[in-house]
């Protein structure tokens, strides 16, 4: 495997489209992310509070990066031989290390470095959710996990699990990223031919 293998797969599995994606994602976030949603909050005193768009845009970013699991073959690729799990591995991770600088890049450019951080953490939970939403769920249903999860910080907002508001050094809010980012990998490794494997192992 190199990098030309890399590049040939990336065009076939729709690395521009998603990268495309994430960046216009970054973007908005860098250009309009201080904008304040009035949302209803069951958590607050008051009926409504302001969420900014910057902490809810990582979801977008999380969503695009499943697309790099789909496609017409997919089901194909979860049997293929040791190479192609390895290439598909690696385009995977660097999809969302780019995803990542990115990210980071622009927010940091136009709020700061910290927050830069707390956006990429965000990506980082929001991707292992999606991870594992697709393996529950499907692949046509990655959003869904992550899309309560969002809910359930818009109404229950500045608490220890609100990822998206604690700050870039709050070790809760990493914590949270690598138990979801390792549940998400784990999800994503358990295809059905590895658990039918596993079962005839222990019988």
């Amino acid at each position: 495997m190199n990098g030309s293998d890399l590049l040939r797969y990336g065009r076939v599995h729709r690395a521009g489209a998603i990268l495309a994606g994430v960046t216009v994602v970054a973007l908005v976030s860098a250009f309009f992310g201080g904008t304040r949603i009035a949302l209803p909050s069951i958590g607050s005193a008051s009926l409504s509070t302001g969420v900014p768009y910057r902490q809810e845009l990582p979801l977008l970013s999380a969503v695009f990066l499943t697309a790099a699991f789909g496609g017409a073959m997919s089901a194909h690729e979860e049997t293929g031989a040791r190479t192609m799990h390895r290439l598909h591995s690696a385009y995977c991770v660097t999809l969302t290390l780019m995803t990542c600088a990115l990210s980071f890049g622009a927010e940091a450019l136009a709020v700061g470095p910290e927050h830069g951080l707390v956006f990429v953490r965000s990506v980082l939970i929001w991707l292992g959710l999606a991870l594992l939403s697709i393996r529950l769920l499907g692949q046509q249903l990655g959003w869904v996990i992550p899309m309560a999860s969002a809910f359930l910080l818009v109404w229950y907002p500045l608490h220890w699990w609100d990822w998206t508001a604690n700050p870039a050094g709050d070790p809760a809010s990493w914590i949270v990223a690598t138990v979801a980012l390792a549940m998400g990998i784990a999800a994503t490794a358990a295809t059905p031919w590895r658990r039918r494997a596993l079962l005839r192992r222990r019988r």
